[in-house]
């Protein structure tokens, strides 16, 4: 990763949320942009599958789109029209909140550097679909949520912000995901914020953000 500088948008700052299922990280950020003073708006909401966070967008009156990616259909293809249904909202930043779906190299051509995603560990540690229960298994005395720049990789781009989360002698999976998700959608709101606010810088494999 090359070193970048991102300045903030002249005007609040424009987002796609991308979700799978709930969408309980874009109805954070849509709840944070009812404060002007956060800087940035949810112009568009898009998803792999009809669910309920699509649901909840339109019921407020936000643009949706569905792209499915039917089992054995052209991913590429797939790549190159989702880059299309994003590019039509003239996005700042795009925001994966729970999307399900690996982004392709057309989408990471066009929105690479501002496509944000949110992982429930701190990572290098666990990544993957498993992430809270390993984080069991493995006996570790803390995890938390990580937010990165999103590459070509599975949970491999450079790290945003992270925050801890302490995993306490009677949780099980369900217990620890819930608190994990809640200093999740914290971070988040308060991460984006702050980019669209002051910009960010990235060197190599370190983003730094306004302080």
């Amino acid at each position: 990763m090359t070193d970048t500088h991102h300045v903030p948008p002249l005007a609040p700052a424009r987002l796609v949320v991308l979700v799978s299922g709930e969408g309980s990280n874009m109805r954070a950020l849509v709840e944070a942009a009812t404060d002007p003073d956060w800087g940035a708006t949810v112009v568009a909401v898009g998803a792999d599958r009809e669910c309920a966070g699509i649901e909840w967008a339109q019921d407020r009156g936000i643009e949706t789109f569905v792209h499915a990616l039917p089992r054995g259909s052209d991913r590429a293809r797939w790549d190159r029209e989702l880059t299309d249904l994003v590019s039509v909202h003239h996005p700042d930043l795009v925001v994966c909140a729970g999307f399900l779906k690996l982004l392709g190299p057309t989408f990471l051509d066009a929105f690479g550097g501002r496509t944000l995603n949110t992982h429930n560990s701190l990572l290098p540690a666990f990544p993957g679909t498993h992430a809270p229960a390993d984080a069991l298994a493995a006996g570790v005395k803390v995890t938390g949520a990580t937010l990165f720049l999103v590459d070509a990789g599975t949970d491999t781009g450079a790290i945003l912000a992270q925050t801890v989360v302490p995993v306490l002698d009677e949780d099980d999976v369900e217990s620890l995901l819930e608190r994990i998700k809640a200093a999740e959608r914290t971070q988040l709101v308060d991460t984006v914020g702050a980019m669209v606010r002051g910009g960010w810088d990235v060197r190599g494999r370190r983003v730094v953000l306004p302080s």
